[in-house]
């Protein structure tokens, strides 16, 4: 009768889960959905939301327009402060530098920020200027 389960033991933890207490998602739903759209990999092969963390594992994260390889430093389920759930991780050196330059290569490009919506008032000014100069 003493043996009380404790449903949030940290030896075993599912893939969506650790993801989402390691801050990468908002919620375990949208950690789940990330996982099974294919935009996590976990030690170069796609995962399943079921799959178990283990530690010094390599896990491919695709957020936007950037790409980060982190390995895993402890394994937790339960969402914690952002420094405590920073422990949980290190991104790789070569993951770092790679977001870096492609960050600069935007920036040099003028791409910062990729609109779908319609332009705004400015924007529509400046490109009916752009227009009449070509004429």
């Amino acid at each position: 009768m003493g043996n009380k389960v404790d449903k949030n033991t940290d030896d075993k933890v599912r893939l969506d889960k650790w993801l989402w207490a390691a801050r990468f998602y908002r919620t375990r739903a949208l950690a789940k959905q990330a996982v099974e759209g294919g935009k996590v990999h976990y030690e170069g092969a796609k995962a399943k939301c079921s799959r178990v963390v283990e530690l010094d594992a390599k896990i491919t994260i695709r957020q936007g327009a950037d790409e980060k390889t982190i390995e895993v430093k402890a394994i937790s389920g339960s969402r914690r402060g952002a420094p405590e759930a920073a422990l949980l991780y290190s991104e790789t050196a070569g993951s770092e530098k790679a977001r870096s330059d492609l960050a600069v290569g935007r920036k040099a490009m003028g791409q910062t920020t990729i609109s779908d919506g319609k332009p705004t008032k400015k924007q529509r000014r400046d490109l009916q200027r752009f227009e009449q100069q070509q004429l």
